[in-house]
């Protein structure tokens, strides 16, 4: 990377009274990009080493979770086989339709789920709910995840489940310290073992028991919800399985370490994107078949309990070919599973926590200390049997995770191409309103609305299409209030290089440098914003931490925005 001072202008624009701030040294661990992975940043183009193909295969590795085997077999036993297969369908094809646009921006911009839905119609402090509802997903997974381990644990060795929730929790926490390099060294050596475990039940089921694959189709569940098709099971039964919605991401967490797209690996950028990003949902959904399967085949020599965990139809599914070993061998396969799962909702969680404490405190002490908090709510969970509770638990949490996700999807495909929002997305707090209401109007009025169905105020069929109702007024509340507020709250004040998809004029690229006032570490243009009150270039993250600049540069003090002189650019 090479240093590129900013330039001056004459005449120079108008600014406020200049106030030096002292320099700002940050704490080991959060200086420690090693690990900390520019956890509140963009991603910077010089950080970006992996190819396509080795981003998508670690964001992939962290969908070996089972709690797709354990939610896909609740709904069937729920709902029966026909409305269960449909509602795992239609939640599968609205989470990838909307994960698409989503995972394209995270993948283009460098940036994570709670950096892009800052720019995607929420604004700076309006996104700060929505880091909130994220870090939920990734401790309640967390503890779903734990609970199905400790389970397995139980299952080989007697270890009593507490015991159990705590080892599941402690596992994990050597490898998310050290960041996306070790993550991806361990969603790369245990793939083998998990593709094997994966498959080997049901390749031993289709020789074994051939005939249990059409009795499936004519299940009828286990509260008398029969084999025929249902409304009411299949819009409860779509409410459960959408609470999987916020996977995307976690999903945005890897790729925005995607490399630059460029001529030469467009063909793998794009492919890699789409696998990684809303591809998972397609492994995901067999997967809830799948489990819903095994668990049916296992239900009378285990009962509908034990059926519902995991572990023992991987135990009965592998009986017929591994004998006694098939304890031991289900068991490394669960724990394989919920190691490659974990790694990933305890380092999201980090990120997530790390996005909401900087905004609430203006302090960061690094991404590793989120990690303890993060694990001790998911332990919490675990220890009050969460795991009982799971349908109602999902279905309620469902209505928040759409609305938000549907809101982002529809600025990103409808508002930005009309012109309602910056064709870029901006996340940087010197250019942002506190709350945009366009997306965070649109996703408070959608999941209240919703939840109050979900809750039965409207009638049994509002409550069972409680999901429904959050994404369609989402989808259509989001553009209607860009277009009636005219995109007013996307930028309090322009961005003189309009985002980080620019090269600069004089040919010099993206990966040139500027130094922060604040800490003096040099970053990337993108992750650059220019400081009135510092009168020069101040990072991201030292813009966001700063508790007493007053917001002057958003709130025009001088009747004109305040803008620091910065390089011509042109777009790609």
């Amino acid at each position: 990377m090479t240093e590129t001072a900013l330039p001056t202008a004459d005449p120079a624009p108008p600014q406020p009274p200049n106030r030096q701030a002292p320099q700002r040294s940050y704490a080991k661990l959060a200086a420690d990009e090693s690990r900390e992975d520019f956890s509140l940043r963009y991603a910077p183009h010089s950080y970006r080493r992996w190819s396509p193909t080795m981003v998508a295969s670690t964001a992939l590795g962290g969908i070996a979770y089972l709690a797709d085997f354990a939610i896909g077999a609740s709904i069937v036993f729920t709902y029966g086989f026909t409305s269960g297969f449909a509602s795992i369908l239609c939640a599968a094809t609205i989470i990838f339709l909307t994960g698409i646009p989503i995972a394209r921006a995270c993948a283009k911009y460098g940036l994570d789920m709670d950096l892009i839905t800052r720019g995607a119609g929420f604004g700076y402090f309006g996104s700060t709910l929505t880091s909130l509802i994220y870090a939920s997903f990734t401790f309640i997974f967390f503890a779903l995840e734990g609970s199905i381990m400790a389970q397995a644990m139980h299952e080989v060795v007697g270890l009593p489940l507490p015991v159990g929730y705590l080892l599941t929790t402690l596992i994990v926490i050597p490898i998310v310290f050290r960041g996306m390099g070790a993550l991806a060294k361990v969603q790369a050596w245990t793939q083998p073992i998990w593709l094997i475990g994966l498959v080997l039940p049901f390749v031993i089921l289709a020789f074994h028991s051939p005939g249990s694959f059409g009795d499936f189709t004519h299940f009828g569940g286990t509260e008398g919800a029969g084999s025929g098709f249902s409304w009411l099971g299949f819009g409860l039964g779509t409410g459960v399985a959408l609470s999987l919605i916020a996977q995307i991401g976690e999903q945005a967490d890897y790729l925005r370490f995607m490399p630059a797209r460029t001529e030469q690996n467009r063909r793998r950028w794009n492919l890699a994107v789409l696998a990684a990003g809303p591809g998972w949902v397609i492994i995901g959904a067999a997967k809830q078949i799948g489990g819903a399967l095994l668990a049916f085949v296992a239900l009378e020599a285990v009962g509908k309990t034990h059926a519902l965990e995991p572990i023992a139809p991987q135990i009965e599914a592998l009986k017929p070919w591994l004998g006694s070993v098939a304890l031991p061998a289900a068991a490394l396969f669960v724990i394989v599973s919920q190691i490659k799962i974990n790694v990933t909702n305890a380092y999201s969680g980090s990120l997530s926590w790390s996005n909401f404490f900087s905004r609430v405190t203006h302090r960061h002490p690094g991404r590793v200390w989120y990690i303890f908090l993060n694990l001790a709510i998911a332990l919490t969970l675990m220890e009050m049997n969460m795991f009982a509770a799971l349908n109602k638990l999902l279905g309620f949490y469902s209505n928040v995770g759409i609305a938000w996700i549907a809101a982002v999807a529809a600025d990103l495909v409808i508002n930005k191409r009309v012109g309602w929002s910056p064709k870029y997305i901006e996340f940087k707090r010197a250019y942002l309103y506190a709350v945009n209401p366009a997306g965070f109007g649109s996703m408070v009025i959608a999941s209240t609305v919703s939840i109050l169905a979900f809750f039965g105020l409207f009638g049994e069929y509002a409550e069972a299409f409680s999901t429904f109702i959050a994404a369609g007024l989402a989808l259509i509340l989001c553009p209607t209030i860009a277009w009636a507020t005219k995109g007013k709250y996307y930028l309090a004040r322009p961005n003189p290089v309009n985002g980080p998809d620019v090269v600069l004029a004089e040919g010099t690229d993206i990966t040139a440098t500027h130094t922060c006032g604040v800490c003096e570490t040099a970053y990337e243009l993108p992750d650059i914003a220019d400081c009135p009150v510092q009168s020069g270039p101040i990072c991201s993250l030292c813009c966001s931490l700063d508790a007493e600049c007053g917001d002057v540069c958003t709130k025009k003090p001088t009747g004109e925005p305040v803008l620091m002189p910065m390089p011509t650019v042109r777009r790609d």
